[in-house]
C-alpha cells in the first residue's frame, strides 16, 4: 500500500481514484485536501485563511449565546451560526470522508466528520424537538471542534511547507524562459522547450537555464550552489556551466549539453524527493497501527458511549463520550511521523549539497560507527603543493622560485603547476629561460644566461649519487615526512630544493573531531606508501592508517570490520572506489560535481568537502531519532488522552468535566500533528558545532 504523502495515512493503490503524477512518480492521497495541498499548496492555504476568517467570529458569537443566552430564543440562532460552520468551514472533512469511502480508507476526516456531525444534530434535534429530548446545546462543541481543527490544520500547512522549503528553493532557482538563438534572432521560450545542443544567450546577472558549453563571451559565473565556493569562477569558450549558476558582467552564448530532467540541478531535486519518501523500520509499526487505528476508535466510542448510557448517566453524557473519543483521536500523527523529520533531515542535508540516495540510507546512516576513508581527494586536496622550498646558504629564496617556474612554466606536469602555482601566488615573475627540454620520469633542463639550470627530480637525485650538501639533510626530513622532492640545479651545482606534498583538505580535522564526538571512528585507507599516510594522519587526528592497501585490500578490510560487529562507512571518489563503496554498509562518494545520478554509494556529497561526510552521518542519526521521538509522542499522545476522553477522570472530577472533554479534546488533537511537525523542524539547526 502507498501512503499519503501529505497525512501519512495509508492508501490502497488498486482502489485510489485521488493520484497525481510529477516528476515520473505517482502520488496517492486519501482525500482530496491532501491532493490539493500537495499540488497547489499556496491555493490550500489561501482557502483554509478564508474559511478561518469565517469559522472564528461564528464560533465567538456561538459561544456568547451558549453562555450568556442573551434572549429567549438564542438556540435559533446558535443553531444557524453553528450551520454555517459545519458546512462551510466544515466542509473539507465531509469531502474527505467521502474520499475516504472511495478509496476504502480510514482517515482522521472519518473521525471529525462523525464527532462534530453528532453533536450538531444531536443539538439541532434539542432545538426543534424539546419536548423530547433533554435541554442540552452542543453547538459550541461542534462550532469550536471544527474551529481549532483548521487551525490545527492551517499551523501544520505552514511548518510542513517550512520543511519542504529545500527543495522549493532548488526548483525556484531555474529561470522560467531562455532566450533560445534561432534563425539567428533570440527568441524567449519557456525552458522545457530548450532542445539539446541549441544555442543560447544568458545576460549579465542571469541564471543558466540548462546544463551547457559557453562557445563565446567570458564572464565570472557563481555556482555556489553546487561547489560551496563563495567566490565566482572566471569562465569562457570550452567551459562547462550548471542550470541554476549565475552570470556575472558578460554576456555569454552558451550551447545546451543537458536539459529538463537530465541536469545536475533536476538530478539533485529527485533525489532529494526520493529520500523524502525513505522510510525507517520504526516505521512499519507506526504503518499497522494508523491503517487500523479509526475503526478502532470509532468502535471504542460507540461501546465506551453504550457503556456509559447502561450504567445509567443518560443519553447526553454518554453522546459526551462518543464526540471526546472521537475528536480527541489523532491518527495523523502516527502517519506524518516518519515523513515530517525525513523532509526536514533530507531537505537540511541538500542545502550543504548532501544528497541521501536509495531509500534505507538515512537509517544506514544513523547506524556508522566507524568510517573508512581514502586519503588522496578524500582527506587531501588530490593535486601536489609546493609546501618547501630552501635554498641553500647564500641563495636567494624568490630567485630559486624564479628559476623553478621559469623551467617548468610550460609544463603540465602536476609538480609543474605546483611551482608556477605558488610564483603566481607570490607575485615572484619566472626567469626567462630558454632551450627548455624535458626528460620524463627525471626533470627539466633549460639555459639561462649562457648557464644550464635545470631541476632534477628527488629519485632520480638518488639514483644518481647526487651531492646535495647541506640540502641533504632536509631532503631526508622531507622524504621522511611522505613529500615529494626536486634539486633546482646550475652547472651541476645545487641552488635549492623543492618539497611537494598533497596537503591536507580545508575542514578535514574538524570534521574528524566531530566524528569523534560523535562516537564515530575514522581509519585512513590508501594505496600511497606509509610516511605519506603517517603524516596526513597526525595533521588530521587520526590515529588509524593503513597504506599500501590494493583496492581487493579495502574490501578484506571492510569485511573484517563488518566481521567485528561494526557498521562501516567507506568515504571514496565514487569511481575507483566503486566496489569499496558498494560493499560497506553505508557508501559516502564525495566531490560528485556534476555526475550525482551516476554515483555509486548511499549518500553523494556534491561537493569536494569532508565536513559534509559528519554532516551527514550527524543527521542521519538526528532525523531516525526525530522520528523515533515522533512515534513515541504520537502512541503516548492517544494512549494517554483517549482513555481521559473515555472517561477515566470521571471518578475524580465527575461527570461535569464532559462540558470541557470535546473541545479540549479537539484543542489537543489540532495541536498533536502540529507538534510532530514543529518538532522535526529542529532538524534544521542541525550542524558540526551542534
Amino acid at each position: 500500500m502507498a501512503t499519503d504523502p501529505v497525512c501519512g495515512m495509508f492508501v490502497e493503490e488498486r482502489t485510489a481514484e485521488l493520484t497525481l503524477v510529477r516528476d515520473n512518480r505517482t502520488y496517492y492521497f486519501c482525500a482530496s485536501g491532501c491532493l490539493e495541498e500537495f499540488s497547489a499548496p499556496a491555493r490550500q492555504l489561501a482557502r483554509l485563511r478564508r474559511r478561518l476568517a469565517v469559522a472564528w467570529p461564528l464560533s465567538a458569537a456561538v459561544i456568547a449565546l451558549t453562555y450568556l443566552g442573551p434572549f429567549h430564543d438564542w438556540p435559533y440562532a446558535a443553531f444557524a451560526l453553528a450551520a454555517v460552520v459545519q458546512f462551510y468551514p466544515g466542509l473539507q472533512f465531509y469531502r474527505g470522508t467521502v474520499d475516504a469511502i472511495r478509496s476504502r480508507v480510514w482517515n482522521m476526516d472519518v473521525l471529525i466528520a462523525v464527532g462534530t456531525t453528532v453533536a450538531f444534530l444531536y443539538s439541532a434535534a434539542v432545538v426543534f424537538f424539546p419536548s423530547r429530548l433533554p435541554p442540552a446545546y452542543y453547538f459550541d462543541a461542534s462550532s469550536l471542534i471544527v474551529t481549532l481543527i483548521l487551525t490545527g490544520n492551517y499551523l501544520e500547512h505552514l511548518t510542513r511547507e517550512r520543511a519542504r522549503g529545500s527543495l522549493r528553493r532548488l526548483k525556484e532557482l531555474l529561470p522560467t524562459t531562455a532566450l533560445v538563438l534561432r534563425g539567428g534572432a533570440e527568441v524567449e521560450v519557456p525552458v522545457a522547450e530548450v532542445q539539446a545542443k541549441e544555442r543560447f544567450r544568458v545576460r549579465p546577472g542571469g541564471r543558466f537555464p540548462t546544463d551547457g558549453v559557453i562557445v563565446e563571451g567570458r564572464s565570472a559565473v557563481d555556482e555556489s550552489l553546487l561547489t560551496g565556493e563563495s567566490l565566482p569562477v572566471d569562465k569562457g569558450p570550452g567551459d562547462p556551466v550548471i542550470a541554476g549558476a549565475i552570470n556575472g558582467e558578460g554576456l555569454l552564448t552558451v550551447e545546451a549539453t543537458k536539459v529538463g530532467e537530465d541536469t545536475v540541478l533536476a538530478q539533485i531535486g529527485q533525489l532529494v524527493a526520493e529520500a523524502e519518501t525513505s522510510r525507517v523500520p520504526l516505521q512499519q509499526l507506526a504503518d499497522r497501527i494508523a491503517s487500523v487505528f479509526v475503526p478502532l476508535v470509532l468502535l471504542l466510542a460507540t461501546l465506551a458511549s453504550i457503556a456509559w448510557l447502561l450504567d445509567g448517566v443518560g443519553l447526553t453524557v454518554a453522546l459526551l463520550v462518543f464526540v471526546s473519543i472521537a475528536i480527541t483521536a489523532c491518527p495523523c500523527a502516527f502517519g506524518i511521523a516518519t515523513p515530517a523529520a525525513i523532509v526536514v533531515g533530507t531537505g537540511r542535508a541538500a542545502e550543504e549539497g548532501i544528497l541521501f540516495k536509495g531509500r534505507d540510507s538515512l537509517e544506514r546512516a544513523s547506524r556508522v560507527d566507524v568510517v573508512l576513508s581514502d586519503k588522496t581527494g578524500t582527506l587531501t586536496r588530490g593535486a601536489p603543493t609546493l609546501t618547501d622550498l630552501l635554498p641553500v646558504a647564500g641563495e636567494d629564496r624568490r630567485r630559486l622560485l624564479a628559476v623553478a617556474a621559469g623551467l617548468e612554466g610550460g609544463s603540465e606536469h602536476p609538480l609543474a603547476r605546483a611551482v608556477v602555482a605558488l610564483a603566481r601566488q607570490e607575485g615572484v615573475a619566472p626567469e626567462p629561460i630558454s632551450g627548455i627540454s624535458a626528460d620524463a620520469g627525471r626533470g627539466i633542463t633549460g639555459v639561462r644566461g649562457g648557464r644550464t639550470v635545470s631541476i632534477l627530480r628527488g629519485a632520480s637525485a638518488r639514483e644518481e649519487h647526487l651531492e646535495l650538501g647541506g640540502l641533504g639533510k632536509e631532503a631526508e626530513r622531507v622524504a621522511s615526512e611522505g613529500k615529494t622532492w626536486s634539486v633546482v640545479l646550475e652547472e651541476g651545482r645545487p641552488l635549492g630544493l623543492l618539497g611537494f606534498s598533497d596537503v591536507v583538505a580545508p575542514g578535514v580535522r574538524e570534521a574528524v573531531a566531530t566524528l569523534a564526538r560523535d562516537g564515530i571512528s575514522v581509519v585512513m585507507v590508501t594505496g600511497d606508501h606509509e610516511a605519506a599516510a603517517r603524516h596526513i594522519a597526525r595533521q588530521v587526528g587520526i590515529t588509524e592508517v593503513h597504506a599500501g592497501v590494493r583496492p581487493e585490500g579495502k574490501l578484506a578490510l571492510l569485511r573484517e570490520y563488518r566481521a567485528r560487529g561494526k557498521h562501516v562507512a567507506y568515504v571514496g571518489d565514487g569511481i575507483n572506489d566503486a566496489p569499496a563503496l558498494a560493499a560497506a554498509d553505508l557508501g559516502i562518494a564525495i566531490g560528485a560535481g556534476t555526475d550525482v545520478a551516476k554515483e555509486a554509494g548511499g549518500v553523494i556529497l556534491v561537493r569536494s568537502d569532508f565536513r559534509g561526510v559528519a554532516l551527514a552521518l550527524r543527521l542521519g542519526r538526528r532525523t531516525v531519532g526525530k522520528v523515533r521521538g515522533n512515534l513515541e509522542w504520537a502512541l503516548g499522545y492517544n494512549a494517554v488522552l483517549l482513555p481521559v476522553a473515555a472517561g477515566a477522570l470521571v471518578p475524580v472530577f465527575g461527570l461535569g468535566i464532559y462540558s470541557v472533554l470535546p473541545i479540549t479534546g479537539a484543542l489537543a488533537m489540532a495541536l498533536s500533528s502540529t507538534s510532530v511537525v514543529l518538532n522535526s523542524l529542529s532538524l534544521r539547526l542541525v550542524s558540526l558545532s551542534r
